[in-house]
């Protein structure tokens, strides 16, 4: 088996089960650990995994977030459900903003259903898809391309979003604690915060399984969101905190 046919075997294997055994990839493979210590010294340097003791892990660590390729195969329930109840605070005729990630990529195509619209997007998937589409005027962002995020970044999509203005922004996030919306990467925060800044109302979507965890970098206090989407009930703490804080959660799974 050739290294990069190995390597997308390997990321098959996290996507299923979200962390690996260095042991048992070397033996599943049978190459030297020495090899599959390298094939996660690629991955890694990719940005598509973390390097555990003795493995490798997709979960989000406190600077850590998996490849758009990983995460665009995963939890695909869960972004449906929140990209319908998102899809319930748009209108016809609406200017329209979408962030990067997988979860937006799932509401941007569902935005079709409520054209004509003007899309604002960084989310390369989002372009792709959209881009020849008849109803819709899509305003793509410039910037740096990050593959890890298939996302345009940087002080170009910066200064752009500085001069537009949309009705409503679609904000993600990986973590939420307490009262505060987390991200790792100090671009990607950038990028959201002016998007939170260009729109006159904000919706958070987060999977409920991030709330309770933090990130590197805080994004925004809950309160500078409209509404908070997440795909059903989080732990009773956490709802019990954000209730306390009259935060406006929407359980997409009611």
């Amino acid at each position: 088996m050739k290294r990069e046919e190995r390597q997308q075997s390997i990321i098959n294997l996290l996507v299923e089960h979200k962390s690996v055994d260095l042991d048992d990839l070397a033996d599943r493979f049978a190459v030297s650990k020495m090899t599959i210590h390298r094939d996660l010294d690629d991955l890694e340097q990719a940005g598509v995994v973390r390097k555990i003791r003795g493995g490798a892990t997709i979960d989000a660590g406190m600077q850590f977030e998996s490849d758009f390729r990983i995460r665009e195969r995963q939890g695909n329930e869960a972004k449906l459900s929140m990209a319908r109840r998102a899809l319930e605070l748009v209108e016809p005729g609406m200017t329209v903003m979408v962030n990067d990630g997988s979860m937006a990529a799932v509401l941007g195509e569902m935005l079709l259903q409520k054209r004509p619209l003007t899309l604002i997007t960084n989310n390369a998937a989002i372009i792709e898809r959209l881009k020849n589409e008849s109803g819709i005027t899509l305003i793509a962002l410039g910037g740096i391309y990050s593959p890890k995020f298939n996302a345009f970044l940087g002080v170009v999509t910066e200064e752009a979003l500085f001069r537009l203005r949309a009705d409503i922004a679609f904000i993600s996030t990986p973590a939420v604690s307490g009262t505060l919306a987390y991200h790792m990467d100090d671009n990607v925060v950038r990028a959201k915060r002016a998007m939170i800044a260009s729109a006159s109302k904000t919706c958070l979507l987060v999977n409920h399984q991030r709330i309770g965890h933090t990130a590197l970098h805080v994004m925004a206090d809950l309160s500078a969101f409209d509404a908070i989407i997440t795909d059903s009930t989080p732990e009773p703490a956490a709802a019990a905190q954000l209730e306390r804080a009259d935060i406006n959660l929407i359980i997409a799974s009611d």
